[in-house]
């Protein structure tokens, strides 16, 4: 094609844009160079040029060329490939290519219509070189001869328009109209030939074209001139009708034309071919039996291309006469295509927050088959929460409902398209969807409460126990940290008795405890994920310090005076059984670890002597006697229950007298041991002065003793400590006497 004429055809380039609904048309003259802008589809569609970038604006064609281009950064569509309107669309007028652009985030797809309008850029042209016809001189005037048609793949006005023929002395030329729009040439003869005059001669066949400039195409035509043959084969019909399926195989008989001719001997022969009209593709697939007019089929015939055909048949017979019959071939469609399914977008991982309705993928499905056979229907592998949303031939694949990742992390979905062809034939492509994470599961723990018991004095950092929390989610959502809540005990921070490991959960006592002051205490810990926001939950946890024999037993009576000496008096009348005295003690410790038990260590006379196991109780054992001596001391071990037992030892003087100075004067030896030799005046005025020392001495210290016992008894009243300790069931107390 000449530079002028593409230049011509881009400065007269007509643009026609219309948006709707998502739609944009445009009008692009073909052949136009590669680079070439088309239009502005951001302008035409009102987008944003970030909105291109963030989307991956890209254009989506079902040809396997791709003819136009996206520049995201200006918002041009461009050629990328020449387009040839006659390659694309032949003689379909309007000729268009249909595109997508698809964006993602969130999906949308936009329909972009490019019509290519057509420049003259073909000439007429004959699929002959040239045509020799055989002509009696006897053929009469308005005898015809078909010529066929000059082929033209423009359109429009572009397109074939005229013929004509040089010289014109003995020939003109009729047009006859074709089904499809197109005419057939046939010359038609003005006046009788002479062959004696002239036996043969050439003409030129001329065809134009409306362009600007015109185009034209030539062929010459020779004719030779016969004798005589008066009569030219005669069709049975004009026009023949058949069908044939789209998968008949080849040699198959269409129809069968006939053609008589009146003459007699070889100018009565007949031969059948078809015409030079018909165009070459259509000749390649089909043939005729030059004797027996069996039109047979020697391709295959696609309904999906073409499902009409006009064949013209022409008869001739040994003398050169001959006539043309129509044969119009309809192809019958069957169901031979499966529906093709392409992927237009789609997104492999989806956020479980997504809304219903959320867009996943957008299919483009297609059945090249007509009618019924051509129909479409898609549906899912079941059980799933995703919908197929129709709309013309694409389907868009959306969430049915909000989905939880934590019951189901991803979906192999299977769309399944079948037509309504019998047998129905389908296609199928897998989608795999991801679900990804959002922080909607706060961490759980294990147990609904903790607790757990601690031995008291145990060393400060000891691992007590660990917590557990879980947490549905994915990843970081997750990673579950321990935070110690903060709250006191005992008006102390809690932080101060116990510390929890953030990543592990292990509790650590932080000092050591002491079952005296603290038996038990509660705290609260919180499992807190890492998602953004975070999520969390808490529990209690409560530890119970554990009580160890750490605490030795207190004598509460008698009362341990030092260097002074008191003693329980025992009547010498005294029976079996006599209460000397009880020996009360305590232990702060619990449990078994305050259990006590009494026993006899020492005594100056055991036999007459005994201490009650669990009462403490000292008691004689036989009848005193004159022979027993007035001064006696047992000592009394105090010992608890606990392992290892810890004890107290406590010492008791006991006097065996009837009378205070015979007590009295036996404990002064006692205390003094020493024997003075002085003469018996001295000892009497002595002993004299001591006993009236004596007896003031015991009156005082009785009074002290019954005022001691006194405050002691208000004393273990008041304490927050048992006086008498706890026993076990099989034990008893008789209580205190005396």
């Amino acid at each position: 094609m000449p530079d002028a004429m593409i230049i011509r055809s881009v400065l007269f380039l007509t643009l026609l844009v219309h948006i709707a609904r998502g739609q944009v048309s445009y009008s692009i003259p073909e052949e136009m160079e590669k680079g070439s802008m088309v239009g502005n589809i951001a302008q035409d569609l009102g987008l944003d040029l970030q909105r291109l970038k963030s989307g991956k604006a890209r254009i989506y064609s079902r040809d396997s060329t791709e003819y136009i281009e996206l520049n995201r950064n200006t918002g041009s569509l461009l050629i990328r490939e020449k387009m040839d309107r006659e390659s694309l669309c032949a003689k379909t007028t309007p000729c268009a290519v249909h595109l997508q652009m698809i964006l993602d985030n969130p999906m949308e797809f936009y329909t972009i219509t490019i019509e290519i309008t057509d420049i003259n850029d073909n000439a007429p042209s004959f699929q002959r070189n040239e045509f020799r016809f055989e002509i009696s001189e006897s053929a009469a005037a308005g005898a015809g001869f078909m010529l066929g048609r000059a082929l033209d793949p423009d359109v429009g006005t572009n397109a074939l328009q005229s013929y004509s023929l040089k010289p014109t002395d003995k020939f003109r030329l009729e047009l006859h109209s074709q089904a499809d729009g197109s005419k057939n040439v046939e010359m038609i003869l003005q006046r009788p030939l002479d062959r004696e005059t002239q036996s043969s001669f050439t003409l030129l066949l001329e065809a134009f074209d409306g362009g600007n400039p015109v185009l034209s195409g030539t062929v010459q035509i020779h004719i030779t001139v016969l004798d005589i043959n008066d009569n030219a084969p005669v069709f049975m019909q004009k026009v023949y009708k058949t069908t044939i399926s789209e998968n008949a195989p080849k040699g198959t008989i269409l129809t069968v034309v006939s053609a008589s001719d009146a003459d007699e001997g070889s100018n009565s022969v007949v031969t059948y071919y078809i015409s030079d009209a018909v165009e070459k593709n259509v000749a390649e697939i089909f043939l005729i039996n030059e004797k027996s007019g069996e039109l047979i089929l020697n391709g295959q015939v696609d309904y999906e291309k073409v499902s009409h055909y006009e064949i013209n048949i022409q008869a001739k017979d040994q003398g050169g006469l001959s006539n043309a019959c129509k044969v119009i071939v309809d192809v019958l469609d069957i169901n031979d295509n499966s529906p093709s399914i392409n992927i237009v977008s789609s997104s492999h991982s989806i956020s479980e927050g997504s809304k219903s309705g959320t867009v996943v993928s957008v299919l483009n499905v297609d059945d090249f088959d007509s009618g019924v056979n051509g129909q479409v229907q898609c549906v899912l592998n079941e059980d799933i929460p995703f919908v197929l949303s129709p709309s013309s031939n694409f389907f868009s694949l959306q969430t049915e409902q909000e989905l939880d990742r934590e019951r189901e992390a991803q979906y192999n979905i299977s769309v399944i398209c079948t037509d309504e062809g019998v047998p129905a034939l389908s296609s199928s492509v897998s989608l795999h969807v991801h679900i990804s994470d959002v922080n909607d599961n706060a961490p759980i723990f294990e147990k609904s409460h903790y607790e757990a018991c601690v031995l008291e004095n145990n060393t400060p950092g000891l691992s007590i126990f660990t917590i557990k929390a879980g947490d549905a989610d994915w990843n970081q959502n997750a990673r579950v940290s321990y935070i110690l809540e903060d709250s006191t005990v005992n008006g102390v921070s809690v932080s101060s008795y116990v510390s929890v490991h953030p990543d592990s959960g292990l509790i650590t006592a932080v000092r050591s405890f002491d079952y005296e002051q603290l038996k038990d205490f509660h705290f609260r810990v919180k499992a807190q994920d890492g998602g953004s926001p975070p999520l969390s939950s808490n529990v209690t946890v409560r530890i119970i310090v554990q009580d160890q024999n750490d605490n030795a037993p207190q004598v509460l009576y008698p009362v341990q005076t030092g260097a002074s000496v008191v003693a329980e008096i025992v009547p010498r009348a005294a029976e079996v059984g006599y209460l000397v005295t009880k020996v009360v003690a305590v232990d702060v410790d619990s449990g078994q670890n305050s259990w006590l038990s009494y026993k006899l260590q020492k005594a100056t006379d055991r036999a007459l002597f005994e201490v009650g196991l669990q009462n403490g109780e000292i008691r004689t054992v036989r009848q005193v006697t004159d022979k027993d001596a007035v001064k006696q001391k047992l000592t009394v071990v105090v010992e608890d229950n606990g392992q290892p037992s810890r004890s107290a030892v406590v010492s008791i003087n006991v006097a065996v007298a009837d009378s205070f100075p015979e007590v009295l004067s036996e404990f002064t030896d006692f205390t003094h041991g020493k024997h003075y030799d002085e003469n018996l005046t001295f000892y009497l005025v002595l002993a004299l002065a001591a006993v009236s020392f004596l007896f003031i001495t015991c009156v005082v210290v009785i009074i002290s003793v019954k005022i001691y016992r006194w405050r002691q008894s208000r004393f273990l009243y008041q304490s927050n400590l048992p006086v008498i300790p706890y026993y076990p069931p099989h034990y008893t107390d008789t209580g205190v006497t005396g």
